[in-house]
């Protein structure tokens, strides 16, 4: 069943910002009304589920299936937090670390210890940088040693083989800072002071999906390339790593509809796309992240534009994904460079989290809570 937005909006008991930002973040699907396609329909479980949530009519069995997703921390870490609505590395301010700090200082600080790249070498030829990391850490995987009994010296080497191996695939052979080389590769050398802050930004982000997969891999004892590589598979997805390039998407489809950008976003909403770039649950005052990158580029009028439509029809600020597609159009980067950008950097956290989960020896085994057909108990 399909309700209007009236019918939606009376059993949420909202206003219309949050209906649209629910649909924005794909916590209830929407679709043209087939009688005005300038009006969008709303899923009636969707809102249902919401409604009952928002009156705490949660069982004990709902809370606990929830809490791998955005609940409660479901892993103990000392690598990074969101507290307050800033971000933290092992305590410190990551907004103030990236006023300084290189990509190479937040691994020594996430690592725990010293550290120094190997040699460079050159990656394999591929389409895409993001295609020659995955031969690379393929290749590297099979020939890892498992994990496990590492100790911490021999793993911070690892890490750093790991690191190189990426850099090397994405960026080409090379000497010098990771981000001067990064600006390099992609054309745009002045961009590099950008570049560093914006990879320091992005190195981790506490629990999120391609950090936990990393973790899971490495705690069966699995190679850090291996899990590397499970970091680098999750990653992928367009509600994680490539969210950047649907932003960059979303500027451009929304051009024609300069005098009225709003036009353009409820289009996408009505088709049931979520509106990527704006929002973020752990930072429920504004992603820090994203105002301190967009605060050292000049924003381009169409990514204004489109930042100041989304907040007055969503009610949500511009998130780090925003930022990220902000400053690629701002230099004119190449279409690969925002998901580049961000694999290097979360290579870092990756790698951390690896280090952290192999020093715990757990194995990392959620249980499932059945919901199949009925079975006889033996």
């Amino acid at each position: 069943m399909w309700l209007s937005a009236t019918e939606a909006l009376a059993r949420l008991g909202s206003k219309p910002q949050s209906l649209y930002a629910s649909v924005s973040r794909g916590r209830i699907r929407a679709k043209p009304d087939p009688a005005d396609t300038r009006r969008s329909l709303y899923r009636e479980e969707d809102v249902d589920r919401l409604a009952a949530r928002a009156r705490g009519r949660r069982s004990s069995a709902t809370v606990a299936s929830e809490a791998i997703s955005w609940g409660d921390p479901v892993l103990p870490s000392a690598i990074s937090t969101v507290s307050g609505g800033r971000l933290y590395y092992r305590g410190v301010d990551a907004i103030e670390l990236a006023t300084t700090a290189t990509l190479e200082d937040v691994a020594t600080l996430l690592w725990d210890g010293p550290w120094s790249l190997p040699a460079s070498a050159p990656g394999p030829v591929a389409a895409t940088p993001m295609a020659a990391a995955f031969a690379a850490l393929a290749e590297r995987a099979v020939l890892g040693v498992p994990s496990s009994g590492l100790g911490p010296w021999q793993l911070r080497g690892e890490a750093a083989g790991v690191l190189g191996c990426v850099a090397d695939a994405m960026l080409g052979a090379g000497a010098g800072p990771l981000h001067v080389r990064l600006a390099d590769s992609l054309g745009r050398p002045r961009a590099a002071e950008v570049l560093r802050r914006t990879m320091v930004l992005l190195a981790d982000h506490e629990l999120n999906p391609s950090t936990f997969a990393a973790r899971v891999a490495v705690s069966t004892g699995a190679s850090l390339p291996a899990g590397a590589l499970a970091g680098l598979a999750t990653f992928t997805g367009p509600r994680h790593g490539t969210a950047a390039a649907a932003v960059l998407a979303l500027a451009l489809d929304i051009g024609p509809h300069a005098d009225r950008p709003g036009d353009g976003l409820r289009e996408w909403l009505g088709e049931g796309r979520v509106i990527p770039g704006f929002g973020h649950r752990l930072y429920p005052r504004g992603d820090l992240r994203a105002e301190a990158l967009l605060a050292a580029i000049e924003v381009p009028a169409s990514f204004r534009r489109l930042a100041l439509t989304a907040e007055a029809l969503l009610g949500d600020r511009p998130n780090v994904d925003y930022a990220l597609a902000a400053v690629s159009a701002a230099y004119d980067l190449p279409p690969h460079a925002p998901a580049t950008i961000f694999a290097l950097a979360r290579t870092v956290g990756w790698l951390a989290h690896m280090l952290e989960q192999v020093a715990s020896g757990q194995l990392i085994r959620p249980r499932a809570r059945y919901v199949g057909p009925a079975v006889e108990a033996t």
